[in-house]
């Protein structure tokens, strides 16, 4: 391995996770990002990001920062990143090919002694038992012998402009200790909020997939808590912010769990136990409470529609957002297209409304009805899908009948 001041580095996959960082190492190092996506890499070229993670003014002050999507720019690299995603498919069982055609990738372009660093969040034990022998495979190279591997699992929150990529601890690993101190000073040289390194790379790909477990676990009693005070008529947001009152409270509100975290990831750690034959009944209940939020927000509303004397049948209703999340144009695993679906079992006429969703995003989503601007006195009902920062002042009874009802997921 060169020494950390002389390395170029290589970062495959240019998303919400990639981007941000190949921006950050370009500060230090020669850097190159890298995606098949040839649209994409044209956008980031001519200085625009349609994830919004990386400003125009960003992109340009990255001078030494090069984009492509050709296979033959990005051999020789000292070190490679990898951050592509890691979806479940139709059987919510973790989809490892992008993974897996990234190893390929990297199998055809790297030379000896290069550090190969995964950011995707896997299970523990993916990056040795499913990734390295693939490059193994393809380069002809043996790994820890010819060639090294990292883990640092990714923590951007996408949409948090005050949390950006190196004001986020790093959890850092390698597959050995020569190359954990490598991978470690690599981070730790761009990093501001510093890094925490590992004992070993199935230690820190663990500790990424709990991360977001926890998040789903802690949701799911929320939003079971709010079915239940549903039942009895007691207002689920007053009884957070009564309980809150306590120091050691843990203040979460029921909501859609979407994105491409916290929706997906414990579904890899179900898999991984599983293997293993232990079913881990907490991690999966509470995958099937979230999972199922948007019947729930659904029945509650043609309820909240009766309640008003609204006729369900043939209603016209507005869903105010649509991505994962607020204030994020991140359409990925949105928990609302499920919502939509459950609102037109009724059939209702549904228009939806997020001035956050690309147009480009709009046109692949072929089955949502979006609307570019509301119609005053229109709608038989609002539904409040996502608290975007737009909707805080709108008056949302211009756009519809006198007698018409608002929902809110998030009433606080």
């Amino acid at each position: 391995m060169k020494e950390l001041k002389d390395v170029s580095i290589c970062v495959i996959g240019l998303g919400y996770v990639g981007l941000p960082l190949a921006a950050l190492f370009s500060q230090k190092y020669k850097t190159i990002g890298y995606d098949i996506n040839e649209t994409r890499v044209l956008q980031l070229k001519s200085g625009f990001d349609n994830t919004q993670e990386v400003s125009a003014d960003d992109l340009k002050k990255a001078e030494s920062l090069k984009f492509t999507s050709s296979k033959d720019e990005i051999r020789g690299y000292d070190v490679y990143v990898v951050t592509v995603p890691t979806p479940i498919d139709l059987n919510r069982q973790p989809d490892l090919s992008p993974l897996v055609s990234a190893s390929k990738l990297l199998g055809e372009v790297i030379n000896k002694d290069a550090v190969v660093i995964y950011e995707s969040t896997v299970y523990p034990g993916a990056t040795e038992e499913d990734c390295i022998p693939v490059i193994e495979e393809v380069s002809g190279l043996t790994f820890n012998q010819d060639f090294y591997a990292g883990y640092s699992p990714e923590r951007i929150n996408p949409g948090d402009k005050s949390r950006p990529v190196h004001k986020i601890v790093k959890v850092t690993s390698g597959s050995t200790p020569e190359v954990a101190k490598f991978v470690d000073g690599l981070y730790g040289s761009v990093i501001e909020a510093g890094t925490h390194l590992a004992s070993t790379i199935r230690v820190a790909e663990a500790s990424k997939v709990i991360e977001n477990t926890q998040r789903d676990v802690n949701i799911a009693l929320v939003n079971e808590l709010s079915v239940i005070f549903d039942n009895l008529n007691i207002d689920t947001a007053e009884v957070i912010e009564a309980a809150a009152t306590k120091w050691n409270f843990v203040k979460l509100f029921p909501g859609l769990v979407g994105g491409h975290c916290i929706g997906v990831d414990p579904y890899y750690l179900l898999h991984k136990s599983m293997s293993t034959g232990y079913v881990p009944d907490i991690i999966r209940t509470s995958r099937e409470i979230n999972d199922g939020m948007a019947q729930h927000f659904a029945t509650s509303f043609v309820k909240k529609l009766i309640d008003s004397d609204v006729k369900v049948k043939n209603s016209k209703i507005i869903v105010l957002g649509f991505t994962f999340k607020e204030n994020c144009p991140d359409v990925r695993n949105t928990k609302v297209e499920d919502l939509i679906k459950e609102l037109s079992t009724y059939n209702m006429q549904i228009d939806v409304f997020d001035p956050w969703v690309s147009e480009s995003d709009k046109a692949k989503i072929s089955d949502v009805n979006f609307v570019n601007e509301l119609e005053k006195e229109k709608y038989d009902g609002v539904f409040v899908a996502v608290n975007h920062k737009e909707f805080s002042n709108l008056e949302l009874s211009d756009f519809t009948s006198s007698n018409a009802p608002v929902f809110r997921i998030r009433k606080s």
